[in-house]
């Protein structure tokens, strides 16, 4: 018989039972991640690429990934998205500044043919002219309107003060870049970062042991060889930069300093102690400067990683009268976290709250495969989710204390703004 007058016992969490995905060596350094037990038919695969938009002597990276499924000698663009499409295929192509990823969903029985036609476009694409021009010109379209948003300003200025002793994670495209892209610039760039530059397979889907080594033979021979090579120490330029645009009325505001990644000894600590600053919508940027000014819809900060580092960021857009005192409350909060120590009361419930993101992430193969996966490409795996577990039982107001006066310094933050007047 249920109590319905006692209340349940509370379990506090300890650890999660993770499902770990099975591994394959494509060659010596390139790897196969497959991840099978999956309760339905759908399937994910991934095809990661030393394709990001620091390789290349010329500022094509971008292009070439827009461009891999424009068409081969054989079949138009056209209609290699039919033959997708007739198969229930959905294609996403996605670049960053290390990595290029080619993402496939399929329903299981479809996914070999997916991968054949996806696979056969990749390989033979020939970069046609008019495909190439066509292109070009919806990104000269594009550049221009995303020139007029604050937002992307601040973005463009911010990237060249954050890596400022680094040509390649610094560089922006303008629009002088494309008038001059060639097809024969886009089938070097392919030939050396696709056809050559594979880095790692990712597998969810309940498919045959027989068809992974079929996929292997596939896409074996685009297989990198050696190990990508990352830059892994940046130096920003402090103090405040304004990029003007007069007929703004928003102004967009980033802050930030070079940090680290998930092999740095104070990582898990360091993310507690953000997500009190700015990291979740209770957080103190949160109340103060959106609940208690009203000068903002959001605002927030977060740690971004590569692969050999990382940085941290806190952004945001507000009215174009109120950024200066914006920037005042970013600061206040800053000085409050390395003075005040941190109520008993608030760092339960960001510990409570970072607890249940850790079981909402793991929800599920395919969430588990992204997690695994965040942590693969630092020499980590699963274990780094049991370890922040206990890092958040463990931390306490002493630690918040110490971590905000290491690392929350203002005069070593690159300070962006971008929109009207100077601040």
């Amino acid at each position: 018989m249920t109590l319905r007058n006692i209340a349940p016992q509370i379990h506090p969490l300890q650890k999660i039972d993770f499902i770990e995905p099975k591994i394959f060596d494509i060659t010596p350094e390139v790897r196969l991640y497959w991840m099978a037990t999956i309760p339905d038919e759908t399937t994910r695969i991934e095809f990661h690429f030393d394709a990001g938009t620091i390789r290349g002597n010329e500022k094509v990276a971008g292009f070439v990934n827009s461009l891999l499924l424009s068409g081969t000698a054989q079949k138009s663009t056209t209609q290699i998205h039919d033959e997708l499409n007739g198969l229930g295929a959905y294609i996403d192509q996605e670049i960053g500044q290390e990595t290029a990823i080619i993402s496939l969903y399929c329903l299981r029985e479809n996914v070999e043919k997916a991968v054949e036609i996806l696979a056969d476009a990749i390989q033979h694409v020939v970069f046609s002219e008019q495909e190439v021009n066509d292109m070009l010109r919806e990104k000269r379209q594009n550049y221009l309107v995303a020139s007029e948003k604050v937002g992307v300003l601040v973005r463009r200025a911010f990237q060249q003060q954050l890596f400022s002793n680094s040509e390649r994670y610094s560089r922006q495209l303008v629009f002088e870049d494309l008038e001059h892209v060639s097809p024969l610039t886009l089938k070097r760039f392919h030939q050396d970062f696709y056809l050559k530059g594979l880095c790692k397979v990712v597998v969810v889907g309940n498919l045959e042991a027989a068809y992974i080594d079929r996929l292997i033979d596939t896409v074996g021979g685009w297989s990198k060889l050696g190990e990508p090579q990352f830059e892994s120490e940046f130096i920003n330029i402090p103090g405040h930069t304004h990029v003007e645009k007069a007929d703004a009325v928003q102004k967009a505001i980033r802050l930030g300093i070079p940090l680290f990644n998930k092999t740095h000894a104070d990582f898990l600590d360091f993310q507690i102690m953000q997500t009190i600053f700015g990291d979740y919508f209770g957080s103190r940027l949160m109340s103060n400067i959106r609940e208690d000014k009203g000068y903002t819809y959001g605002i927030g900060c977060g740690v971004a990683e590569s692969n050999k580092t990382g940085y941290f960021i806190i952004s945001t857009e507000v009215g174009k009268e109120v950024a200066e005192a914006t920037l005042k409350e970013i600061k206040f909060e800053m000085d409050r976290l390395k003075t005040e120590a941190v109520q008993q009361e608030e760092l339960d419930l960001v510990k409570n709250y970072l607890l249940g993101q850790i079981l909402k992430s793991a929800d599920g193969p395919n969430a588990m495969m992204d997690l695994f996966m965040a942590t693969q490409r630092h020499g980590k795996g699963f274990e780094y989710y049991n370890e922040a577990i206990q890092h958040i039982q463990q931390i306490d107001q002493k630690r918040i204390l110490e971590l905000a006066n290491t690392y929350l310094n203002w005069d070593q933050f690159s300070i962006v703004t971008a929109g009207a007047t100077s601040i």
